[in-house]
């Protein structure tokens, strides 16, 4: 059950949207989750800051798991989140930052899991 929140300070077309969400369904897998139960967020024109500068493309994505992810597959998956962005969005990968939230509380349909 994971959630991926991307920020971006770049507008994002319903189009880059629609694409960005198909392949993070497809990179999800990099660390054993599925699409069937991942959830996205867009959050784009955002006031983000790198450097010192909001001049350049740059994200943040938080990446909230339940349970936990290895560190090779959370790596595999921070490389294919970059790649969508840079391919996507025309962010370089120096100004993305990826953030992993595990967790083993996680609420669905009315209840906890």
């Amino acid at each position: 059950m994971p959630f991926i929140n991307t920020k971006v300070n770049v507008e994002m077309s319903k189009s880059q949207k629609d694409s960005v969400a198909k392949k993070l369904g497809q990179a999800i897998t990099a660390i054993g989750k599925s699409e069937s139960w991942l959830m996205l967020g867009f959050e784009d024109k955002c006031d983000l800051y790198f450097r010192g500068s909001c001049d350049s493309p740059m994200a943040y994505v938080e990446v909230a798991l339940y349970g936990k992810a290895s560190a090779d597959s959370s790596s595999r998956l921070t490389g294919e989140i970059t790649d969508i962005l840079s391919g996507e969005l025309g962010i370089a990968p120096d100004h993305v930052y990826v953030k992993y939230s595990p967790t083993d509380q996680w609420g669905w349909n009315g209840s906890n899991l």
